[in-house]
């Protein structure tokens, strides 16, 4: 079993590029479907979600290349409208090809998605959606079976009890090829769903509003392949600047827009560090313990991203002062609080709250990792801890990661990766 070695107790310093963002170039590369002929998507990170989408795109007929950071989806014959549950299972943001597979084909069938086990997220409101546009769907024995009623699809407003990003995504996807205009109303705000509005700009669709919480789609809009480039992964950011605050010490990240981790510096600042911006370079320096930063609440953007709950959580277990977690996203988000407290953390779960009671050094230990950003938090643990850190579990960690120990070894991290 491969894991993660690390030497703690080193201050960081250096300079990394921040990969291209997981959660832009999954909903884009679904998106490619739309356009008949070959698309080109620069800055796409290597990770396993990614390829377990490029492997749904070829099952369903797409000629895929890849050459360094840039994918290149010709989708101008699609063979297949279904996707099985041995590629289904691997993640589930793979639902975002109802929305595309409905608009391309008019018909779709897929089994329920999996991922990363953080409690139910369920798709209803997906589902109620591209139904409200004219999706006939049914579920039967773990699948979905859906297609264009007798009128095809038909834009509407359409009105989100809460700001799912994944629905957000679906049915701007799905409303491309609906006839009229779709107007999400409560829609996600995410910089990501920026990102995918940009591309399906590229490709001539209309779309408008996305970053406020009424996306508007006039669907019809003849489409044609296009190039562009993905946003900068602002958890990954998050989570080099988060090693760097537990370790100490001064890191510079450059390739994302400093503007999407709001809600991540001001905390950062708040337990004493000093934050620097300018263009698309970030700068973190920090020095002696992190203090307490009264409560952190993950809340839809631009709030705290629950994303990066596990990553400042580990980093301020080894600072001084108390800090209140309240995860009010996912119901099952503090798999990593028990790793941590086999590290020295203090920490103390009661339903959807956790007190962080800083415990001055962590100390290294071996840990598991139990989800994608837990593991990410435990690295982050480690860097801070004395001695020797070994986390396991790395298949998590790929999903979002293209090289964690990679890009922290060029932070001055003494860690590396042992293969199993």
């Amino acid at each position: 079993m491969s894991y993660l070695e690390i030497r703690g107790g080193r201050p960081l310093s250096g300079r990394v590029r921040v990969q291209g963002a997981k959660n832009s170039a999954l909903p884009i590369l679904a998106a490619a479907l739309l356009a008949p002929g070959e698309s080109a998507i620069r800055n796409c990170p290597r990770l396993t979600d990614v390829s377990a989408t490029l492997d749904i795109l070829r099952l369903l007929g797409c000629r895929v290349e890849r050459e360094g950071d840039e994918v290149r989806v010709d989708a101008a014959c699609l063979e297949r409208r279904d996707i099985p549950h041995s590629l289904m299972r691997e993640m589930r943001s793979s639902v975002i090809f109802l929305g595309a597979l409905l608009a391309r084909l008019g018909e779709a069938e897929l089994s329920y998605p999996g991922g990363c086990e953080l409690g139910p997220r369920p798709i209803d409101l997906h589902l109620a959606s591209l139904r409200a546009l004219g999706a006939e769907i049914r579920e039967e024995q773990g699948a979905l079976l859906a297609r264009a009623g007798r009128n095809g699809l038909r834009g509407r407003e359409i009105c989100l009890s809460i700001p799912s990003v994944g629905a957000t995504e679906n049915v701007m996807l799905a409303a491309c090829g609906a006839e009229g205009t779709t107007t999400i109303v409560g829609a996600a705000r995410e910089p990501e769903i920026e990102d995918l509005q940009g591309f399906l700009r590229c490709l001539g669709a209309r779309v408008s509003g996305a970053g406020s919480p009424v996306v508007t789609v006039t669907g019809g809009a003849p489409l044609h392949p296009g190039e562009y480039r993905v946003m900068g992964d602002r958890i990954a950011g998050a989570t080099y600047l988060c090693a760097a605050a537990a370790a100490g010490g001064e890191v510079e990240l450059s390739g994302l827009d400093p503007g999407t981790l709001t809600a991540v510096l001001d905390c950062l600042e708040r337990a004493g560090c000093e934050v620097h911006t300018g263009g698309e370079i970030l700068s973190l320096t920090a020095r002696g313990h992190l203090r307490g930063i009264g409560a952190v609440r993950t809340a839809p953007y631009p709030g705290f991203p629950t994303d990066a709950q596990a990553i400042l959580m580990a980093a301020l277990a080894g600072g001084e002062g108390s800090t209140l977690f309240v995860e009010n996203m996912f119901d099952s988000r503090y798999h990593h609080v028990d790793e941590l407290r086999r590290m020295g953390a203090e920490i103390q779960v009661a339903g959807r709250a956790a007190m962080v009671t800083g415990a001055g050094r962590l100390r290294g230990a071996e840990v598991r990792s139990a989800d994608l950003r837990g593991g990410a938090a435990l690295a982050v643990a480690g860097l801070g801890a004395e001695g020797i850190t070994r986390v396991t579990g790395l298949p998590h960690i790929r999903r979002g990661y293209e090289d964690l120990a990679r890009d922290l070894r060029r932070l001055g991290a003494d860690v590396r990766e042992i293969p199993g």
